[in-house]
C-alpha cells in the first residue's frame, strides 16, 4: 500500500498510467519534486520511491513524486519512451539538439515533442517546486545542476555517492538544463549504482528521504 494522495494522473502512449502522488502536511514553506524512472532501464528510483511510500512518515514539507515518468519505456525495458525519444534530452532547452532518431539519446522531432516530457513541464510550472531530486542509473555519484551545491554535498553525506558537477559527456535538451541552470531551480541527479542489492540500496538511501522531509533541508 502507497500512503500518498494522487494528485494528478496521465495516460502514455501506450496506455500506461504516470501519477503524481503527494505528502503534504496542514502548513509548509517548501515545496520538493522527486522523479524516477526518466529512463525506462533505470527502474531503482520507483523502488526506492515506493518504499518510501509505503510507511506513514511525517514531513514538513510538501514532497511531489512521480515514481515512474517512463512507464512505456520500462515495460519495453528501453532508454528511450514508446516513440523512441529519451526523455532527457527531449526539454526545450536553448542548447537543444536534433540528432539521428537511431540514436541512443535522440531527443525528439522538436523539443517537448512528448507527452511525458510535456506533462512534466506542466507539473513544474503549477507546483514550482524549491528543489527536484531525480533518481537514475548507473553511475553511483550526486550531480547537480543550478543552484544545488550545498543540496549535492548533504546527499552525499547521506548516501556515501561522490559529487560530481558534471556527468562527463553533453547533455543537450537535458532536465537538468531546464531546471537547474535556465530556470535556477536546485536540481539533483542522483545516480544509483546498477543492479544494486535492493536493501543496501535502500538502506543507503533511504537517509535522502528523510532529509528531504524536514524544513531544515533549506
Amino acid at each position: 500500500m502507497i500512503f500518498a494522495d494522487i494528485e494528478l494522473k496521465i495516460n502514455t502512449k501506450n496506455g500506461n498510467e504516470i501519477l503524481l502522488l503527494k505528502r503534504q502536511p496542514k502548513e509548509y514553506k517548501h515545496t520538493i519534486l522527486i522523479i524516477g524512472v526518466m529512463h525506462g532501464d533505470e527502474p531503482d528510483g520507483e523502488y526506492l520511491i515506493n518504499r518510501y511510500l509505503q510507511d506513514r512518515n511525517d514531513t514538513q514539507n510538501r514532497l511531489l513524486f512521480i515514481p515512474c515518468l517512463n512507464p512505456d519505456g520500462k515495460k519495453l525495458k528501453t532508454r528511450k519512451n514508446a516513440n523512441g525519444v529519451d526523455l532527457n534530452r527531449n526539454f526545450p532547452t536553448k542548447n537543444w539538439l536534433k540528432t539521428d532518431s537511431n540514436d541512443d539519446y535522440f531527443g525528439g522531432e522538436t523539443p517537448a515533442s512528448e507527452t511525458e516530457t510535456r506533462f512534466l513541464i506542466y507539473v513544474l510550472e503549477k507546483y514550482k517546486p524549491d528543489l527536484i531530486v531525480t533518481l537514475h542509473e548507473p553511475y553511483k555519484i550526486v550531480n547537480f545542476d543550478g543552484p544545488a551545491k550545498t543540496f549535492a554535498q548533504k546527499i552525499s553525506d547521506i548516501t556515501g555517492y561522490k559529487v560530481a558537477e558534471n556527468i562527463g559527456y553533453p547533455t543537450p535538451g537535458s532536465f537538468g538544463t531546464y531546471c537547474g541552470i535556465e530556470r535556477n531551480i536546485p536540481t539533483i541527479t542522483l545516480e544509483l549504482p546498477e543492479n544494486e542489492n535492493k536493501e543496501i540500496l535502500w538502506n543507503t538511501n533511504k537517509g535522502l528521504f528523510n532529509f528531504i522531509s524536514c524544513e531544515q533541508v533549506f
